[in-house]
């Protein structure tokens, strides 16, 4: 349920409003915004009396709310979520850039790309430790080794970093090591490892599964956001379809879709959604364009050579190019990189 406040409304009257609502055993999330204050409440409100709600002077409206995520919901928080990372924000006017190899292979290889991706723009350094493949026989990734070696790249740039998490009991070593937990496709709806997420305050990067609904992904980021953890943003990285030409579909109708339906900042990976590299220039230009918060592309210094998804990596000097390239869609749409 919404209660949207009049703007007049005081300090004062809200608080009185708001535990009200507490003592009828209800959750309040109070959300100020510029022109009004809006509440939102969960609980057992189907059978909660509204209309004496709308009784109250200093309320606007009552609203239902339809749709199972709630706190996903703009409804129920009307402006748009940004996301602080050190010294980036996700959600803002400035897009965000996640750069770095889909695989930490090396400290010479991480450390290399990092600085390249910085000196080049990038605002977020990503690499994978734990690697979900397909294969059982493919390279599984460095893993508590790797988070060192990302942590050290992290320690000599200043870049924030992001990597993917496999398993709820590597939580804690996460909350504390990395700057944003990665949750990849192929765990977007395990939800023991989302509840174990919603328990910490760290910012949580959800990607879209292979075949999910766009309802089926933001209550995924529900899950999140009910055990606490109200700092999630959203990855689109593309769907299964019948098509085989690409890895993937990218779904750029689901970045607007996300737009109206929620106000979590929403990332492109025009990398993983394509598997090839000749195509993360033109989609990620066009992702900014239909207005993501940020964009992930995978970087590495010798793709040929990657153990890892080489054929969809740029070079550093691709991605340079990517960046001066993307700077004047972002401004066009009244937004930089």
């Amino acid at each position: 349920m919404i209660v949207v406040l009049k703007p007049q409304a005081s300090k004062e009257e809200i608080e009185k409003i708001v535990l009200r609502l507490k003592n009828d055993g209800m959750d309040v999330q109070v959300n100020t915004g510029v022109e009004c204050t809006v509440l939102g409440v969960l609980g057992d409100t189907v059978h909660y009396d509204s209309a004496t709600l709308e009784l109250n002077a200093n309320v606007d409206k009552v609203m239902r709310v339809s749709e199972p995520f709630k706190k996903a919901n703009r409804k129920f928080h009307p402006n748009d979520t940004v996301i602080s990372v050190g010294n980036a924000k996700i959600g803002g006017n400035k897009i965000a850039v996640f750069a770095g190899p889909c695989s930490v292979e090396s400290e010479e290889q991480i450390v290399s790309v990092a600085q390249d991706v910085k000196n080049a723009g990038a605002s977020i350094l990503r690499g994978g430790a734990f690697k979900p493949r397909t294969s059982p026989y493919s390279f599984q990734g460095m893993e508590f080794e790797g988070l060192e070696l990302l942590m050290e790249a992290r320690e000599k740039t200043g870049l924030p970093i992001i990597s993917e998490i496999m398993s709820p009991k590597h939580v804690e070593i996460f909350d504390k090591e990395v700057d944003i937990i990665q949750v990849g496709a192929r765990n977007m709806q395990n939800f023991d490892l989302l509840k174990e997420l919603g328990k910490t305050k760290k910012p949580i990067l959800l990607k879209r599964g292979l075949s999910s609904t766009i309802e089926e992904w933001l209550m995924s980021a529900e899950y999140i956001m009910a055990g606490g953890n109200e700092n999630v943003m959203l990855c689109e990285r593309g769907i299964r379809t019948f098509e085989t030409y690409t890895r993937n579909t990218l779904d750029l109708s689901a970045i607007p879709a996300v737009k109206k339906l929620s106000h979590l900042p929403i990332i492109v990976d025009p990398s993983h959604a394509t598997g090839l590299r000749w195509m993360v220039l033109p989609l990620a230009m066009s992702a900014v364009a239909a207005g993501a918060d940020g964009i992930m592309i995978e970087v590495h210094n010798d793709p040929e050579h990657a153990k890892c998804d080489g054929a969809q990596s740029v070079t550093p000097s691709m991605f340079k190019e990517i960046m001066e390239k993307l700077s004047p869609v972002a401004k066009a749409c009244g937004r930089e990189i």
